[in-house]
């Protein structure tokens, strides 16, 4: 017998709700998309600086790698959850294939595999 609990409807709606926020490449809710919901005049934004992007990778990577982390040290259904999301923002038939969502999708499951294998891994 599973000691999982099994989720709660308003957690599933919860779940399928985030993901289907993938189908438009970042997130337009039902107020469309972010610079349409608060008005943003993208021309008004000046571009980022080298240092300002050198910056953003070092974080984004340092995201990854606590991401990764948490994965790893995790319960199995965690994983399993990554997985599924991942093959959910996937090319699916009827669906635009969009290179950047097939490369998230990649990246996604990239970084799962990189979570089993700190798993496995023996601290020396």
């Amino acid at each position: 017998m599973s000691d999982e609990k099994p989720y709660p409807s308003s957690a599933i709606r919860q779940h399928l709700e985030a993901l289907s926020r993938w189908e438009n490449e970042g997130g337009a809710g039902p107020h469309g998309s972010p610079r349409e919901f608060l008005g943003l005049d993208l021309s008004e934004i000046p571009p980022l600086t080298n240092a300002e992007l050198v910056l953003l990778r070092v974080r984004v990577i340092a995201l990854e790698n606590l991401l990764i982390m948490l994965l790893a040290e995790g319960p199995d259904r965690r994983l399993e959850l990554a997985r599924e999301m991942a093959a959910y923002i996937s090319p699916r038939p009827g669906f635009t294939h969009h290179p950047l969502t097939i490369q998230a999708a990649a990246h996604m499951n990239d970084l799962v595999e990189r979570a089993v294998h700190y798993r496995s891994v023996t601290p020396p």
